[in-house]
């Protein structure tokens, strides 16, 4: 009685049918869910899974056995000279053409915003290159970059200068595929940071007009920018971890030659796998490839988020 004057309420005792329908609810979810939890594990994490495991053996394509090497595949690869070129080549890679088609995109995508014509037909265009087969494209930009005929060195002489073979020479191959990595990107990111700038509210602009805020410049500088904070976050990262994905043009175009100049990670990973057949080495060699992108993933991410404004 004491509990009861106090205010306390109390327990009343779940009963059978309360505790059956929180069992059949429960039932219920799982059997909604399950599909999509068992295709998650099945397609996306046993996958990754299995490259774990499998690195850790001395398993080849076509082999009945293995054997358990533990870090012995891990130890090899740091020790070869030819991952760390592959390895330099690859950030070399992404660094020219991640600044480049974003910077390109952002350009494209205001003068696009900008004008008052022609905006579905600029859109198309310039998004072509994303609707495109890599490797069909490839093949056109062999021609283009061919040292005798194509157009790239034909206006090169045009214009007093020498041309070259860019797909042989060591010095210009790496320079040649981010070239065309970065025209395959520019169009998505165009569409990126359309979308962007639409949802950037006009009011913004009109304010900063009324503030004497006059010039194209400054409106971009104090508007339009920090207010493209997010999407400029997702074109980064989007397009770095996309650069760090190059193979199809270097299969095509240069199989990791002249003398290894164009060979990056996923080249060296396809070389060892089918090549060579040396599942294991592929399969450690794929494990540092998805270490180092997530971890690059991680870094930009909480790096640009602190310098995002989401207001």
């Amino acid at each position: 009685m004491a509990s009861v004057a106090q205010g306390s309420v109390p327990r009343q005792p779940v009963s059978e049918a309360h505790r059956a329908a929180a069992r059949m609810e429960a039932f219920v979810a799982w059997a909604l869910a399950g599909p999509a939890f068992f295709l998650l594990i099945l397609l996306l994490l046993g996958p990754t899974v299995a490259v774990v495991v499998m690195s850790l053996t001395d398993w080849l394509f076509g082999a009945t056995s293995f054997n358990w090497i533990g870090l012995e595949n891990f130890a090899a690869i740091f020790g070869d000279r030819s991952f760390w070129r592959s390895l330099r080549n690859t950030f070399v890679y992404v660094g020219i053409v991640t600044p480049l088609s974003v910077g390109i995109g952002l350009g494209v995508a205001l003068l696009i915003e900008a004008g008052t014509s022609l905006r579905s037909f600029y859109r198309a265009a310039y998004f072509l290159p994303v609707a495109s087969t890599l490797i069909a494209m490839s093949i056109v930009w062999e021609f283009l970059l061919h040292p005798t005929v194509g157009a790239v060195n034909v206006m090169a002489r045009a214009l007093g200068f020498s041309g070259t073979h860019w797909l042989q020479n060591p010095d210009t191959v790496l320079p040649a595929l981010a070239l065309i990595g970065t025209w395959q990107a520019i169009g998505l990111n165009m569409v990126l940071f359309l979308a962007g700038l639409k949802s950037i509210p006009r009011d913004l602009y009109d304010a900063a007009a009324i503030d004497g805020v006059d010039s194209a410049w400054e409106r971009f500088r104090r508007v339009t920018w920090p207010m493209l904070g997010p999407a400029s976050m997702f074109v980064v990262l989007i397009t770095a971890i996309r650069s760090f994905q190059i193979f199809d043009s270097v299969q095509v175009l240069t199989q990791g030659g002249p003398a290894g100049a164009s060979e990056v990670l996923l080249f060296s990973i396809y070389r060892e796998a089918f090549s060579y057949l040396r599942a294991a080495h592929a399969a450690a060699l794929t494990v540092i490839f998805l270490a180092i992108v997530v971890t690059l993933t991680l870094v930009q991410a909480r790096v640009m988020d602190r310098r995002v404004h989401y207001g």
